[in-house]
């Protein structure tokens, strides 16, 4: 029997540069062992959903989702309509890390259920205290 890979975060992000300094900050705070990357919303969905299978249905549901909301193919409020809506992602935290300061966006993360919405360029420490807050027993993070 295979073993199932479980993946602590879903990180969605096509810019290359917030990708690794994203991937920078989560590693040097010890925030999740498997971190899985999605480029596009679409590559985010299908990972979620197990669509051809190379999603989570194989390798685990992550326990928590950083999500871009200006995204290629699939737009992140779309993304984010998708899991908040399926019984199988809905209770999955997602934190959205965007540079859309625009009102709409805002509050149709929060309609749409985000955990938290944290403006790029990404202000480290609301970013850590919003991980932080999405897994106060220790189960993701770790010691600091």
């Amino acid at each position: 029997m295979e073993d199932i890979k479980e993946v602590e975060i879903l990180l969605v992000e096509d810019n290359p540069i917030d990708r690794e300094i994203t991937l920078g900050v989560l590693k040097k705070h010890n925030f999740a062992n498997t971190i899985h990357v999605a480029e596009d919303g679409e590559e985010a969905l299908e990972y979620l959903f197990n669509i051809g299978n190379a999603g989570a249905d194989i390798n685990g549901k992550p326990k928590m989702i950083l999500l871009d909301l200006k995204l290629p193919k699939v737009d992140g409020l779309e993304v984010l309509q998708k899991i908040k809506s399926d019984n199988r992602t809905k209770n999955i935290p997602v934190i959205v890390l965007t540079s859309s300061s625009e009102e709409f966006d805002i509050v149709a993360s929060y309609n749409l259920g985000v955990n938290s919405y944290i403006l790029k360029p990404v202000n480290f420490k609301k970013m850590v205290d919003a991980v932080k807050e999405m897994c106060p027993s220790g189960s993701l993070v770790h010691e600091l």
